[in-house]
């Protein structure tokens, strides 16, 4: 017995367990506290700093184990998960516990009627009943570590459902244990290969059935630790055991499958510890399209997120976003296995002309680098290589030899150039004994050199032996199935090594005390309020932004002086609270040049407000600054990741091109500079036309500023618009034309 104070099973549980026909099915919290070092580490705006790490050693190794609602009756579904409960815990060599009210045996174990009977404190309790709640109250007092939810009907039901797994996940938080589920599966139980050798993945899914493809990965000879089925992620996410596993030796990679996040931070602090340790994430992320994001709240009732925001928090922190379930699979086993690339250089070499030249195009395209090869190395090939035939790079050897050394000897030549990090081979289709000898020469190869070899073997069959045994039996060579799915794989590969070499955390040079500029901005904010430009330009001014000269007046005669003080010539514009989109209504004049034409135009705004009913605070007289290239940046609100800064082109291009990048802060200046190379239109920066370049440092260090401005303002502000930021030549700086802010 653990104790005289848990008593016997409830009534209430002994009517669930019975009248529930023993379904398998069930329900779960959020992430663990921080620890004591880590509370105090935290940002500006009281966000964490550093991911939690929770202990989930005796969740996949326990020792000892109760399944609550265990059954043996034939017909009954728990009765196969109990099967496999006790298989599994024998593989691991854990000690199982049935639990049931009216059975005395489960399969000839002894079965207990309640928790309070169990013979000893157990690691992990598995629920085998419809409703959870209850279960999870009667372990609390039994100090069990980790339990498990199968149940359903909870958040991916709509919103009563949502509102029973807020209650389950309370309970689960008060309780101290940590919960899988609900809504999960028996994939965490599986069984796996253990005559399996190097680096593993390990494997996180929300749908346990898209893991398939990545689990019988096995099969071909590739290695998985472990699968995390995260269901419902009432309390353990995809970011918890994104950074357990990145903790874990034997972890060569992370593969997930996300249909949505539950915390956009938690997951960037794990993606952050997975990259600070070089383990790469590969993740295939739901929801890029509409349809997509509506399918994925109904399956598992997470936020899906904005997916611009998403997919750009994702390549900001290392996560590298694939497209299908061949892609995960694909990427994940050759980032798990491959050595460190020495070099960034790809050779493609093929027995046809034609089959080079179209992976170079393809792989060119996607951004890889192919090198031409030096004339010393070309001469080098040619020894054993016919000389009309092209070995610059893409290598066309015209036939691998068969009967001699030659082939071993290019392959090793070709490996030995210090530009070549990789070697691609695609093999259109079988072609004995050519295709043969080329597969061994390839494996023997790759088995003698540091560098990576990959090879795509294009039959539909599949079943011919130099695929079978030579290359999928050596661990050493990558084996495709095609083009695509091996260029996106290498890609992923060089990136993830560029990435990662000399990985220095964001979020360790995270404000953590509030700046002088935060106490200027907090005065003139108003809750719940837009404000007007004037005052939205002051908020820059608080944050060292430059803005042009200007003056607030309620006269024309003010204006004329304003004017003056100025200088010729001047844009006037309506000021107001409620005052979005000016130009459309009318409410800007630009290129005043004398004092009737200011007079002309005071009294043509003031009369435009008046007929649109829009309250003014007043006529800004501006500089007007014409020469430059026009640029927005702002801050918006995500759902899941706080605050994002935006960087594109402005003006009216903003609404036309969409052409924006988006970063979620913490970011230093390389993640600044790298938004502006995203941008389609980045040439504008450079000069064209006789244009001069624009002046990159300013427009990074506003970026940077306005960063600033997010983290510290945190929810206080909902939106920020500079558009635009007019960005003048080299070494001039750049002002922001026009702002809008508004406070949340």
């Amino acid at each position: 017995m653990l104790g005289s104070t848990h008593g016997t099973l409830t009534t209430d549980f002994r009517a669930r367990v019975e009248a529930c026909g023993e379904s398998p099915r069930t329900a779960v919290h959020s992430s663990a506290a921080p620890s004591a070092d880590d509370a105090v580490a935290v940002d500006v705006s009281g966000r964490p700093l550093h991911a939690d790490v929770p202990d989930l050693d005796r969740f996949f190794r326990p020792e000892s184990v109760a399944v609550i609602g265990a059954s043996d009756a034939e017909g009954r579904p728990n009765t196969g998960i109990t099967r496999q409960l006790i298989a599994w815990a024998e593989r691991v060599g854990a000690r199982i516990h049935p639990v049931h009210p009216t059975r005395p045996t489960v399969f000839g174990l002894t079965c207990h009627a309640s928790v309070a009977d169990l013979p000893e404190q157990v690691d992990l309790a598995v629920l085998l009943v419809a409703d959870p709640l209850p279960v999870i109250e009667e372990l609390a007092e039994t100090k069990v570590k980790f339990a498990v939810a199968f149940a359903s009907g909870f958040a991916e039901t709509g919103d009563a459902g949502a509102a029973a797994q807020a209650r389950l996940g309370a309970a689960v938080r008060r309780s101290g244990l940590r919960l899988l589920g609900p809504n999960t599966n028996l994939n965490a139980f599986e069984e796996f290969r253990d005559d399996l050798d190097g680096p593993a993945i390990a494997l996180i899914t929300q749908s346990g059935h898209q893991g398939r493809p990545v689990y019988t990965l096995q099969e071909l000879g590739i290695r998985l630790s472990h699968w995390a089925p995260t269901g419902n992620e009432a309390d353990l996410e995809t970011a918890d055991f994104i950074s357990y596993f990145a903790e874990q030796p034997e972890v060569g990679a992370i593969a997930c499958y996300v249909e949505g996040l539950k915390d956009g931070r938690s997951f960037l602090l794990a993606a952050d510890r997975a990259a600070r340790n070089g383990v790469p994430v590969v993740a295939v992320k739901v929801g890029r399209t509409e349809t997509g994001a509506r399918m994925a709240a109904s399956h598992t009732g997470k936020l899906t997120g904005a997916d611009t925001v998403v997919d750009a928090a994702m390549r900001q922190f290392g996560v590298i976003r694939v497209d299908g379930l061949d892609e995960l699979q694909d990427t994940a086993a050759l980032l798990a296995r491959a050595r460190k690339p020495q070099a960034d250089g790809v050779v493609v070499y093929s027995i046809s002309g034609g089959t080079g030249a179209h992976f170079s195009d393809l792989a060119t395209e996607a951004g890889l680098t192919l090198p031409t090869l030096s004339e010393a190395k070309q001469q080098e090939l040619h020894q054993w290589i016919p000389e009309y035939l092209n070995v610059a790079n893409p290598v066309d050897n015209g036939g691998h030899p068969v009967g001699d050394w030659r082939g071993r000897k290019i392959i090793d030549a070709i490996l030995a150039d210090p530009s070549v990090g990789v070697l691609i081979c695609p093999i259109t289709g079988p072609f004995p004994p050519m295709s043969d000898k080329l597969a061994q020469d390839l494996v023997d190869a790759a088995e003698a050199s540091d560098k990576l070899v990959c090879v795509i073997w294009g039959s539909p069959v599949g079943t011919e032996e130099a695929y079978r045994t030579t290359l999928l039996g050596s661990s050493r060579v990558a084996t495709f199935r095609t083009f695509g799915n091996c260029i996106t794989a290498v890609r992923a590969y060089l990136g993830h090594h560029r990435f990662t070499s000399g990985y220095r955390s964001p979020f360790e040079d995270a404000p953590r005390t509030p700046s002088p500029s935060y106490r200027k901005a907090q005065a003139l904010m108003r809750p719940g309020q837009q404000l007007s430009e004037h005052a939205a330009k002051q908020l820059l001014r608080a944050y060292g932004i430059r803005v042009p000269r200007e003056q607030l007046v309620t006269s024309a005669a003010a204006a004329v002086r304003a004017a003056g003080l100025v200088g010729y010539p001047v844009v006037m514009k309506a000021s107001g609270p409620q005052l979005g989109h000016k130009t459309e209504l009318g409410l800007v004049k630009i290129g005043l040049t004398s004092a009737s034409q200011i007079r002309d135009a005071y009294r043509e705004l003031t009369d435009i407000a008046r007929y649109e009913n829009v309250p003014l605070d007043g006529i800004l007289v501006c500089q007007m600054v014409e020469r430059g290239v026009e640029m927005v940046v702002g801050v918006t609100q995500d759902d899941l990741f706080g605050p994002t800064v935006t960087v594109g082109l402005g003006g009216v291009l903003v609404e036309v091109l969409h052409d924006a990048a988006v970063r979620v802060p913490p970011f230093g200046e390389d993640q600044a500079r790298a938004m502006l190379t995203e941008l389609r239109g980045h040439a504008l920066l450079e000069g064209v036309r006789g244009a001069p370049p624009a002046d990159v440092d300013a427009l990074v260090e506003v970026v940077l500023r306005i960063q600033r401005m997010a983290l510290e303002l945190g929810d206080e502000l909902s939106e920020l618009d500079i558009n635009p930021l007019m960005v003048l030549p080299r070494g001039q700086g750049a002002v922001a034309l026009d702002a809008l802010a508004i406070c949340r």
